[in-house]
Protein backbone atom coordinates (compact mmCIF):
# COMPACT_ATOMS: atom_id res chain seq x y z
CA UNK A 1 0.00 0.00 0.00
CA UNK A 2 1.26 3.50 -0.85
CA UNK A 3 2.29 5.43 1.93
CA UNK A 4 0.26 8.78 1.31
CA UNK A 5 1.23 10.17 4.89
CA UNK A 6 3.71 12.28 3.25
CA UNK A 7 1.31 13.69 0.37
CA UNK A 8 -0.07 16.93 0.91
CA UNK A 9 -2.95 16.39 -1.63
CA UNK A 10 -4.08 14.13 1.37
CA UNK A 11 -7.16 15.77 3.13
CA UNK A 12 -6.55 13.79 7.08
CA UNK A 13 -9.11 15.33 8.54
CA UNK A 14 -11.46 13.93 6.08
CA UNK A 15 -9.74 10.48 6.12
CA UNK A 16 -10.15 10.83 9.95
CA UNK A 17 -13.90 11.46 9.03
CA UNK A 18 -13.52 8.27 6.83
CA UNK A 19 -11.94 5.74 9.48
CA UNK A 20 -14.43 6.85 12.05
CA UNK A 21 -17.65 6.36 9.66
CA UNK A 22 -15.36 2.73 9.34
CA UNK A 23 -15.58 2.52 12.47
CA UNK A 24 -19.30 2.70 12.99
CA UNK A 25 -20.25 0.40 10.22
CA UNK A 26 -18.17 -1.88 11.81
CA UNK A 27 -20.22 -2.58 15.29
CA UNK A 28 -23.90 -0.89 14.01
CA UNK A 29 -25.03 -4.01 12.07
CA UNK A 30 -24.65 -6.11 15.24
CA UNK A 31 -25.68 -3.88 18.30
CA UNK A 32 -28.57 -1.92 16.62
CA UNK A 33 -30.44 -4.64 16.07
CA UNK A 34 -31.05 -6.08 19.32
CA UNK A 35 -34.33 -3.93 20.25
CA UNK A 36 -35.53 -5.56 17.13
CA UNK A 37 -35.76 -9.08 18.53
CA UNK A 38 -39.95 -9.14 18.86
CA UNK A 39 -40.48 -7.22 15.87
CA UNK A 40 -37.79 -9.77 13.59
CA UNK A 41 -39.69 -12.84 15.59
CA UNK A 42 -42.83 -11.33 15.11
CA UNK A 43 -42.08 -11.03 11.39
CA UNK A 44 -40.94 -13.83 10.41
CA UNK A 45 -42.92 -16.31 13.10
CA UNK A 46 -39.64 -17.76 14.43
CA UNK A 47 -38.55 -17.84 18.33
CA UNK A 48 -36.20 -15.03 19.52
CA UNK A 49 -33.42 -17.79 19.90
CA UNK A 50 -33.80 -18.32 16.09
CA UNK A 51 -33.30 -14.25 15.59
CA UNK A 52 -30.55 -14.62 17.45
CA UNK A 53 -29.06 -17.12 15.62
CA UNK A 54 -28.56 -14.99 12.97
CA UNK A 55 -26.07 -12.66 15.43
CA UNK A 56 -24.39 -15.40 15.70
CA UNK A 57 -24.13 -16.34 11.99
CA UNK A 58 -23.49 -12.45 11.22
CA UNK A 59 -20.63 -12.89 13.50
CA UNK A 60 -18.99 -16.04 12.57
CA UNK A 61 -19.27 -14.30 8.62
CA UNK A 62 -17.27 -11.36 10.00
CA UNK A 63 -14.69 -13.80 11.39
CA UNK A 64 -14.43 -15.51 8.06
CA UNK A 65 -14.33 -12.55 5.87
CA UNK A 66 -11.85 -10.74 8.26
CA UNK A 67 -9.11 -13.61 7.50
CA UNK A 68 -9.35 -12.75 3.85
CA UNK A 69 -9.78 -9.59 3.52
CA UNK A 70 -6.50 -8.98 5.26
CA UNK A 71 -3.74 -10.73 3.70
CA UNK A 72 -5.99 -10.35 0.04
CA UNK A 73 -5.36 -6.64 0.73
CA UNK A 74 -1.87 -6.15 1.27
CA UNK A 75 -1.48 -7.71 -2.37
CA UNK A 76 -4.37 -5.57 -3.77
CA UNK A 77 -4.60 -2.69 -1.97
CA UNK A 78 -6.98 -1.31 0.59
CA UNK A 79 -9.48 0.89 -1.76
CA UNK A 80 -10.10 -2.10 -3.93
CA UNK A 81 -11.23 -4.31 -1.09
CA UNK A 82 -12.58 -1.65 0.89
CA UNK A 83 -15.08 -0.29 -1.76
CA UNK A 84 -16.13 -4.45 -3.16
CA UNK A 85 -16.99 -5.27 0.90
CA UNK A 86 -18.95 -1.82 1.54
CA UNK A 87 -20.50 -3.23 -1.68
CA UNK A 88 -21.65 -6.65 -0.87
CA UNK A 89 -22.83 -5.44 2.87
CA UNK A 90 -25.47 -3.07 1.15
CA UNK A 91 -26.17 -5.93 -1.13
CA UNK A 92 -26.93 -8.47 1.90
CA UNK A 93 -28.65 -5.58 4.12
CA UNK A 94 -31.12 -4.67 1.24
CA UNK A 95 -31.91 -8.45 0.73
CA UNK A 96 -32.56 -8.68 4.91
CA UNK A 97 -35.27 -6.10 4.50
CA UNK A 98 -36.67 -7.68 1.00
CA UNK A 99 -37.32 -11.06 2.01
CA UNK A 100 -40.08 -12.17 4.30
CA UNK A 101 -38.46 -16.07 4.45
CA UNK A 102 -36.34 -16.36 7.42
CA UNK A 103 -33.84 -18.57 5.71
CA UNK A 104 -33.17 -16.22 3.18
CA UNK A 105 -33.19 -13.57 5.98
CA UNK A 106 -30.46 -15.75 7.24
CA UNK A 107 -28.48 -15.99 4.05
CA UNK A 108 -28.56 -12.17 3.21
CA UNK A 109 -27.31 -11.30 6.96
CA UNK A 110 -24.28 -13.66 6.25
CA UNK A 111 -23.29 -11.79 2.87
CA UNK A 112 -23.99 -8.37 4.69
CA UNK A 113 -21.83 -10.32 7.52
CA UNK A 114 -19.17 -11.48 4.69
CA UNK A 115 -19.07 -7.45 3.19
CA UNK A 116 -18.64 -5.77 6.94
CA UNK A 117 -15.51 -7.64 6.93
CA UNK A 118 -13.48 -5.24 5.28
CA UNK A 119 -14.42 -3.02 7.79
CA UNK A 120 -11.14 -4.14 9.79
CA UNK A 121 -9.03 -2.02 7.23
CA UNK A 122 -9.82 0.66 9.01
CA UNK A 123 -6.88 -0.16 11.07
CA UNK A 124 -4.65 -1.07 8.35
CA UNK A 125 -5.48 2.40 6.68
CA UNK A 126 -4.19 4.19 10.25
CA UNK A 127 -1.01 2.01 9.34
CA UNK A 128 -0.45 3.16 5.62
CA UNK A 129 -1.53 6.44 6.06
CA UNK A 130 0.17 7.91 9.70
CA UNK A 131 3.31 7.49 11.24
CA UNK A 132 4.89 8.41 14.59
CA UNK A 133 2.50 9.45 17.29
CA UNK A 134 -0.11 10.16 14.79
CA UNK A 135 -0.87 6.54 14.79
CA UNK A 136 -1.34 6.28 18.48
CA UNK A 137 -3.45 9.49 18.71
CA UNK A 138 -5.97 7.94 16.01
CA UNK A 139 -6.20 5.15 18.07
CA UNK A 140 -6.86 5.94 21.03
CA UNK A 141 -9.35 8.33 19.23
CA UNK A 142 -10.77 5.14 16.87
CA UNK A 143 -11.16 2.83 20.23
CA UNK A 144 -12.85 5.93 21.86
CA UNK A 145 -15.53 5.93 19.49
CA UNK A 146 -16.07 2.22 18.88
CA UNK A 147 -16.67 1.74 22.56
CA UNK A 148 -19.18 5.14 22.68
CA UNK A 149 -20.87 3.08 19.59
CA UNK A 150 -20.98 0.24 20.73
CA UNK A 151 -22.76 1.83 23.94
CA UNK A 152 -25.28 4.06 22.29
CA UNK A 153 -26.28 0.82 19.72
CA UNK A 154 -28.95 -0.32 21.90
CA UNK A 155 -30.65 3.41 22.49
CA UNK A 156 -29.98 3.96 19.15
CA UNK A 157 -31.96 0.36 18.02
CA UNK A 158 -34.70 1.22 20.04
CA UNK A 159 -35.01 5.12 18.42
CA UNK A 160 -34.72 3.35 14.84
CA UNK A 161 -37.56 0.34 16.07
CA UNK A 162 -40.13 2.88 16.70
CA UNK A 163 -39.77 5.40 13.91
CA UNK A 164 -39.11 2.49 11.24
CA UNK A 165 -39.73 -0.81 12.89
CA UNK A 166 -37.21 -3.52 12.64
CA UNK A 167 -35.81 -2.35 9.24
CA UNK A 168 -35.30 0.98 10.15
CA UNK A 169 -32.01 -0.45 11.07
CA UNK A 170 -30.83 -2.29 7.96
CA UNK A 171 -32.25 1.26 6.05
CA UNK A 172 -29.90 3.30 7.99
CA UNK A 173 -26.64 1.33 7.85
CA UNK A 174 -27.16 1.09 3.90
CA UNK A 175 -27.28 5.13 3.92
CA UNK A 176 -24.32 5.47 5.84
CA UNK A 177 -23.06 2.64 3.80
CA UNK A 178 -23.02 4.24 0.54
CA UNK A 179 -21.54 7.18 2.14
CA UNK A 180 -18.68 5.05 3.48
CA UNK A 181 -18.34 3.88 -0.32
CA UNK A 182 -18.28 7.43 -1.47
CA UNK A 183 -15.94 8.76 0.76
CA UNK A 184 -13.57 6.15 0.08
CA UNK A 185 -13.59 6.51 -3.82
CA UNK A 186 -12.40 10.62 -3.21
CA UNK A 187 -10.12 9.81 -0.60
CA UNK A 188 -8.64 6.57 -0.90
CA UNK A 189 -5.81 5.91 -3.89
CA UNK A 190 -5.54 2.81 -5.37
CA UNK A 191 -2.52 0.04 -4.62
CA UNK A 192 0.72 1.43 -5.83
CA UNK A 193 2.42 -1.57 -8.44
CA UNK A 194 4.41 -2.92 -5.86
CA UNK A 195 1.31 -4.00 -4.39
CA UNK A 196 0.04 -5.52 -7.68
CA UNK A 197 2.86 -7.23 -8.68
CA UNK A 198 2.87 -9.07 -4.72
CA UNK A 199 2.76 -12.92 -4.80
CA UNK A 200 0.38 -13.61 -2.14
CA UNK A 201 0.12 -16.89 0.45
CA UNK A 202 -2.06 -16.27 3.04
CA UNK A 203 -0.34 -19.05 5.00
CA UNK A 204 2.75 -17.89 4.81
CA UNK A 205 1.33 -14.37 5.43
CA UNK A 206 -0.57 -15.67 8.56
CA UNK A 207 2.51 -18.14 10.21
CA UNK A 208 4.62 -14.87 9.55
CA UNK A 209 2.74 -12.88 11.69
CA UNK A 210 1.20 -15.20 14.14
CA UNK A 211 4.17 -16.84 14.73
CA UNK A 212 5.66 -14.14 16.41
CA UNK A 213 5.44 -13.67 20.15
CA UNK A 214 5.72 -9.80 20.60
CA UNK A 215 2.89 -9.75 18.30
CA UNK A 216 0.82 -12.03 19.30
CA UNK A 217 1.35 -10.68 22.75
CA UNK A 218 0.27 -7.42 22.48
CA UNK A 219 -3.29 -8.63 20.63
CA UNK A 220 -4.00 -10.88 22.78
CA UNK A 221 -3.56 -7.44 25.49
CA UNK A 222 -6.06 -5.83 23.41
CA UNK A 223 -8.58 -8.25 23.09
CA UNK A 224 -8.34 -9.17 26.97
CA UNK A 225 -9.01 -5.53 27.37
CA UNK A 226 -11.71 -5.12 25.37
CA UNK A 227 -13.73 -8.46 26.15
CA UNK A 228 -13.94 -6.85 29.43
CA UNK A 229 -16.41 -3.72 27.85
CA UNK A 230 -17.95 -6.23 25.59
CA UNK A 231 -19.20 -8.72 28.21
CA UNK A 232 -20.37 -6.39 30.36
CA UNK A 233 -22.39 -4.77 27.15
CA UNK A 234 -23.67 -8.61 26.07
CA UNK A 235 -24.68 -8.86 30.23
CA UNK A 236 -25.99 -5.79 30.74
CA UNK A 237 -29.76 -6.34 30.06
CA UNK A 238 -29.66 -9.78 32.00
CA UNK A 239 -28.63 -7.34 34.73
CA UNK A 240 -30.36 -3.76 34.50
CA UNK A 241 -33.68 -5.26 32.96
CA UNK A 242 -33.88 -8.71 34.19
CA UNK A 243 -32.37 -8.58 37.29
CA UNK A 244 -33.00 -4.75 38.54
CA UNK A 245 -36.36 -4.42 35.99
CA UNK A 246 -35.41 -1.05 34.66
CA UNK A 247 -37.04 -0.30 31.57
CA UNK A 248 -35.73 -0.51 27.74
CA UNK A 249 -35.49 3.12 27.39
CA UNK A 250 -34.13 3.70 31.12
CA UNK A 251 -31.41 1.25 30.14
CA UNK A 252 -30.50 2.77 26.90
CA UNK A 253 -29.78 6.00 28.88
CA UNK A 254 -27.99 4.65 31.29
CA UNK A 255 -25.19 2.83 28.55
CA UNK A 256 -25.45 6.26 26.71
CA UNK A 257 -23.97 7.43 29.78
CA UNK A 258 -21.79 4.88 29.84
CA UNK A 259 -20.63 5.37 26.90
CA UNK A 260 -19.69 8.48 27.64
CA UNK A 261 -17.04 7.10 29.68
CA UNK A 262 -15.04 6.11 26.71
CA UNK A 263 -14.47 9.77 26.10
CA UNK A 264 -13.05 10.76 29.06
CA UNK A 265 -11.07 7.57 28.66
CA UNK A 266 -9.51 8.57 25.32
CA UNK A 267 -8.73 12.19 26.37
CA UNK A 268 -6.91 10.51 29.76
CA UNK A 269 -5.05 7.95 27.04
CA UNK A 270 -3.97 11.30 25.16
CA UNK A 271 -2.78 12.39 27.81
CA UNK A 272 -0.50 9.61 28.98
CA UNK A 273 0.47 9.72 25.93
CA UNK A 274 2.31 12.39 25.72
CA UNK A 275 4.02 11.80 29.42
CA UNK A 276 4.74 7.63 29.44
CA UNK A 277 5.91 5.15 27.22
CA UNK A 278 3.71 2.43 25.48
CA UNK A 279 4.24 -0.35 27.68
CA UNK A 280 3.81 1.79 30.95
CA UNK A 281 0.41 2.64 29.13
CA UNK A 282 -0.57 -1.05 28.90
CA UNK A 283 0.40 -1.43 32.48
CA UNK A 284 -1.85 1.48 33.77
CA UNK A 285 -4.93 0.64 31.46
CA UNK A 286 -4.74 -2.92 32.91
CA UNK A 287 -4.09 -1.85 37.04
CA UNK A 288 -7.32 0.34 36.18
CA UNK A 289 -9.14 -2.67 35.01
CA UNK A 290 -8.07 -4.76 37.69
CA UNK A 291 -9.16 -1.71 39.89
CA UNK A 292 -12.36 -2.02 38.74
CA UNK A 293 -13.25 -6.09 39.52
CA UNK A 294 -11.45 -5.78 42.95
CA UNK A 295 -14.01 -2.61 43.56
CA UNK A 296 -17.11 -4.54 41.86
CA UNK A 297 -16.36 -7.33 44.13
CA UNK A 298 -16.09 -5.65 47.04
CA UNK A 299 -19.57 -3.00 46.63
CA UNK A 300 -21.35 -6.35 45.55
CA UNK A 301 -20.85 -7.77 49.03
CA UNK A 302 -21.10 -4.61 51.09
CA UNK A 303 -24.12 -2.87 49.19
CA UNK A 304 -25.65 -5.83 46.83
CA UNK A 305 -26.75 -5.51 43.23
CA UNK A 306 -27.37 -2.30 42.32
CA UNK A 307 -26.85 0.51 39.30
CA UNK A 308 -23.99 2.03 41.22
CA UNK A 309 -22.36 -1.09 42.03
CA UNK A 310 -21.88 -2.32 38.77
CA UNK A 311 -21.84 1.28 36.57
CA UNK A 312 -19.37 2.98 38.64
CA UNK A 313 -16.89 0.19 38.51
CA UNK A 314 -17.25 -0.41 34.96
CA UNK A 315 -16.52 3.66 34.09
CA UNK A 316 -12.84 3.13 35.68
CA UNK A 317 -12.19 -0.57 33.63
CA UNK A 318 -13.71 1.67 30.60
CA UNK A 319 -10.86 4.04 31.28
CA UNK A 320 -8.77 1.11 31.42
CA UNK A 321 -9.69 -0.57 28.21
CA UNK A 322 -9.46 2.82 26.59
CA UNK A 323 -5.87 3.49 27.48
CA UNK A 324 -4.42 -0.48 27.27
CA UNK A 325 -5.73 -1.21 23.98
CA UNK A 326 -4.79 1.83 21.93
CA UNK A 327 -1.08 1.16 23.08
CA UNK A 328 -1.52 -2.68 22.72
CA UNK A 329 -2.86 -2.08 19.09
CA UNK A 330 0.04 0.31 18.18
CA UNK A 331 2.74 -1.68 19.42
CA UNK A 332 1.38 -5.38 17.66
CA UNK A 333 0.56 -2.83 14.16
CA UNK A 334 4.43 -2.04 14.00
CA UNK A 335 5.83 -5.39 14.70
CA UNK A 336 4.54 -6.00 10.93
CA UNK A 337 3.68 -2.57 9.41
CA UNK A 338 4.94 -3.91 5.33
CA UNK A 339 1.59 -6.38 6.22
CA UNK A 340 -0.62 -4.31 7.81
CA UNK A 341 -3.64 -5.78 6.24
CA UNK A 342 -2.80 -9.20 7.45
CA UNK A 343 -1.72 -7.53 11.38
CA UNK A 344 -5.61 -5.81 11.28
CA UNK A 345 -7.02 -9.29 10.21
CA UNK A 346 -5.40 -11.70 12.40
CA UNK A 347 -5.65 -9.39 15.42
CA UNK A 348 -9.11 -8.04 15.00
CA UNK A 349 -10.08 -12.10 14.70
CA UNK A 350 -8.57 -12.27 17.81
CA UNK A 351 -9.66 -9.74 19.55
CA UNK A 352 -13.57 -11.06 18.22
CA UNK A 353 -12.98 -14.81 19.56
CA UNK A 354 -11.63 -13.40 22.70
CA UNK A 355 -14.75 -11.28 23.42
CA UNK A 356 -17.15 -14.32 22.25
CA UNK A 357 -15.91 -16.93 24.33
CA UNK A 358 -15.52 -14.47 27.42
CA UNK A 359 -19.15 -13.01 27.11
CA UNK A 360 -20.64 -16.48 26.33
CA UNK A 361 -18.68 -17.55 29.60
CA UNK A 362 -20.24 -15.12 32.03
CA UNK A 363 -23.78 -15.35 30.21
CA UNK A 364 -23.77 -18.90 31.03
CA UNK A 365 -21.93 -19.13 34.37
CA UNK A 366 -24.09 -20.39 37.58
CA UNK A 367 -22.62 -17.69 39.82
CA UNK A 368 -24.36 -14.22 40.24
CA UNK A 369 -23.45 -11.80 37.23
CA UNK A 370 -21.99 -9.11 38.85
CA UNK A 371 -19.42 -11.28 40.83
CA UNK A 372 -18.45 -13.39 37.51
CA UNK A 373 -18.05 -10.26 35.44
CA UNK A 374 -15.52 -9.06 38.59
CA UNK A 375 -13.46 -12.19 38.35
CA UNK A 376 -13.41 -12.20 34.49
CA UNK A 377 -12.16 -8.65 34.89
CA UNK A 378 -9.47 -9.67 37.52
CA UNK A 379 -8.26 -12.39 35.82
CA UNK A 380 -8.04 -10.69 32.23
CA UNK A 381 -6.09 -7.78 33.97
CA UNK A 382 -3.76 -10.03 35.47
CA UNK A 383 -3.03 -12.11 32.55
CA UNK A 384 -2.69 -9.12 30.38
CA UNK A 385 -0.45 -7.82 32.94
CA UNK A 386 1.75 -11.18 33.00
CA UNK A 387 1.90 -11.18 28.83
CA UNK A 388 3.29 -7.60 28.83
CA UNK A 389 5.93 -8.48 31.58
CA UNK A 390 7.10 -11.76 29.44
CA UNK A 391 7.40 -9.50 26.08
CA UNK A 392 9.45 -6.76 28.33
CA UNK A 393 11.47 -9.66 29.10
CA UNK A 394 11.95 -11.18 25.58
CA UNK A 395 12.99 -7.79 23.92
CA UNK A 396 15.70 -7.34 27.08
CA UNK A 397 16.98 -11.16 26.37
CA UNK A 398 16.78 -9.88 22.26
CA UNK A 399 18.61 -6.99 22.91
CA UNK A 400 22.49 -7.26 21.86
CA UNK A 401 24.87 -7.14 25.02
Amino acid sequence: MADLSSRPSVDKPAIVGLLTMLTLLGVFPIDVVLPSFPALAGHFRNSSSDIALSVSLFAVGIALSQLLIGPLSDAMGRKTLLLVGIAVSVVGAAGCTLTHDFRLFLVFRIIQALGCGCFVLSQALVQDLFTGTQQQRLRIFLVTCGGVFISISPLAGTGLQGWMGWRGSFLVFIVLAIGAFAGACLLLEGPAQNCRSRRMNFFASYRRVCGHFSFMAYWLISALAFSCHFSFIVISPLIFIDQLQLSQQAFSVMLLGYGLAYIGGGAFATVLDNRIDSHTQIITGLSLILTAGLSMLVLFYIIGLSITTVLLPMVVCTTGTTIARAAAHTRAMNTFAEQAGTSASAGSVLIFITGGLASAGISLSPLPLPFTLALCLIAFSLLGMTLNTLVRLRHRRLLPG
